[in-house]
């Protein structure tokens, strides 16, 4: 299943969350992202019908093997991006939400090229 860039924020967006709680819940995310209840419901359908989210027998929300691997994959695009147009000159703030928009659609390639330009940063 190809996921969408909506699909990769809310996986981005359980891990961020799973990283200050232990239960994250479906109105947590939606608190989060500022997204009403039925757009949540719907789009944790969709990712748990393609195996990236289950949910346990509290209803908490938890990140498959492959939804981890493509959260993990935007969150280290998100920061990378984030700090390589900060080292620019950006605000942290403009260049956070520019790190939103790009890192969904820079090519592999590209991204291992900035990963090596500002790793030794």
């Amino acid at each position: 299943m190809q996921l969408q860039e909506s699909g990769e924020m809310y996986l981005e967006t359980i891990l961020i969350l799973s990283k200050t709680s232990n239960a994250v819940r479906a109105v947590d995310v939606g608190e989060y992202m500022g997204f009403s209840k039925p757009s949540v419901s719907r789009a944790m359908g969709i990712l748990k019908e393609g195996g990236y989210v289950v949910t346990d027998d509290s209803g908490f929300l938890c990140l498959t093997e492959s939804g981890r691997e493509v959260a993990e994959a935007i969150y280290e695009r998100h920061t990378i991006l984030g700090k390589g147009l900060m080292l620019l000159g950006v605000d942290e703030k403009t260049a956070m939400e520019d790190a939103c928009k790009i890192e969904h659609v820079i090519s592999p390639e590209s991204f291992e090229a900035i990963k090596r330009w500002i790793a030794p940063r």
